[in-house]
């Protein structure tokens, strides 16, 4: 394992953003309460993360407490990024997990330099800040007191359950800067859920947790992806997904195609094989050799399907993925709308041509 980078006044231009300037290893902890997972407590030198300015995210500086996830989704695009540690990008990323137990009191010192501009910071887009681990270390209360006594907008993305511990912190803070707030919820099927994020809490637990967001006064986004060709992707899967997050509460919705990037690409087939091995050929067809993502047509089809749903939900929704332009051409889709018929809740939904065209593509 390269740990060369935390001993003091080393730097490891290798590692991680965010984890290049580090105190040291503080020490690994492991305790009954996270069987078979080790924290490795370090002290960072650095806590805002300057996302590169060729990237395609729409936002500029990101804050991750930790790095690695017990949440253990098989299609975790942050996988390879435990690479750089020397840990792999399977089972490490799910147990071994980085904890900057001082990032609190790194970004305070940030945020009171001169040079800061109250620019809108993300939460949560590399690994999860409400993961089972900060229930331990309760680093987030002391991340948004920094954020908000700088003046700083901030948006979290999560997973965890335990958003709920902080939603009157979060309420406070709302009233000084802007708090966006969004859950995570891919998988709507109890059984599936379980099998591909071991570690997460469960659909109905994180609707609850949108629903208390929303009470407590919040326009709450879902992101529903990805969604899993095959597993997931049906008209009557996607509809009763959204009618859920409806009776939520939430107001806007954030869907796209599932992302195989290298490291999470391995580890996700290779659970594809075990689970599902009639899919693999397919999903070799829709992911070959090192591509990431799933092909125009696929995503522009997916766009069709779910966008008079969201209609029908009277959700607000925007795909994720910019460059599955709903203009491109998908072979047997035609450019009108596709036809309405009724789902298995009795909503209005696209169905038709839509379904014909995904039999062409697959």
């Amino acid at each position: 394992m390269r740990w060369q980078g935390q001993e003091l006044g080393v730097v490891d231009a290798a590692a991680l953003p965010g984890l290049e300037h580090l105190d040291g290893l503080v020490q690994s902890v492991t305790t009954p309460d996270f069987a078979g997972v080790t924290f490795h407590e370090v002290m960072a030198k650095s806590a805002l993360n300057h996302v590169p300015g060729g990237s395609s995210m729409p936002f500029d500086w990101t804050v991750n407490p930790y790095r690695g996830c017990s949440h253990a989704c098989s299609y975790c695009f942050a996988r390879g990024t435990h690479e750089y540690l020397d840990l792999d990008a399977g089972r490490d990323f799910d147990t071994q997990v980085i904890v900057k137990i001082n990032v609190a009191e790194v970004l305070r010192r940030e945020l009171a330099r001169g040079t800061w501009r109250q620019d809108p910071v993300m939460l949560g887009t590399n690994t999860d800040p409400y993961q089972r681990a900060e229930g331990r270390y309760r680093l987030m209360p002391g991340i948004v007191s920094a954020l908000t006594d700088a003046g700083t907008p901030f948006s979290i993305l999560t997973k965890g359950t335990m958003l709920r511990r902080d939603l009157p912190m979060l309420t406070e803070a709302s009233r000084e800067v802007k708090v966006t707030l969004a859950m995570s919820i891919a998988l709507f099927d109890d059984r599936l859920q379980k099998a591909v994020e071991p570690g997460t809490p469960s659909t109905s637990a994180r609707l609850d947790t949108v629903r208390a967001a929303t009470e407590a006064g919040f326009d709450v986004t879902v992101f529903l992806m990805p969604l899993l060709p095959h597993l997931t992707d049906s008209v009557d899967a996607i509809d009763d997904a959204l009618w859920r997050i409806k009776q939520a509460g939430a107001t806007r919705v954030v869907y796209g195609a599932l992302h195989l990037r290298p490291g999470a690409k391995a580890w996700f087939m290779a659970w594809l094989e075990r689970e599902h091995p009639e899919l693999v050929s397919s999903y070799l067809g829709l992911y070959p050799g090192v591509s990431a993502y799933a092909p125009k047509g696929y995503r522009a089809w997916l766009a069709k399907r779910v966008q008079p749903l969201l209609r029908a939900h009277r959700l607000g929704g925007t795909l994720e993925d910019d460059r599955s332009d709903r203009r491109i051409p998908v072979p047997g889709l035609a450019a009108s709308p596709p036809p309405i018929v009724t789902t298995s809740r009795g909503r209005m939904a696209a169905r038709g041509r839509a379904t014909d065209a995904a039999a062409m593509l697959f």
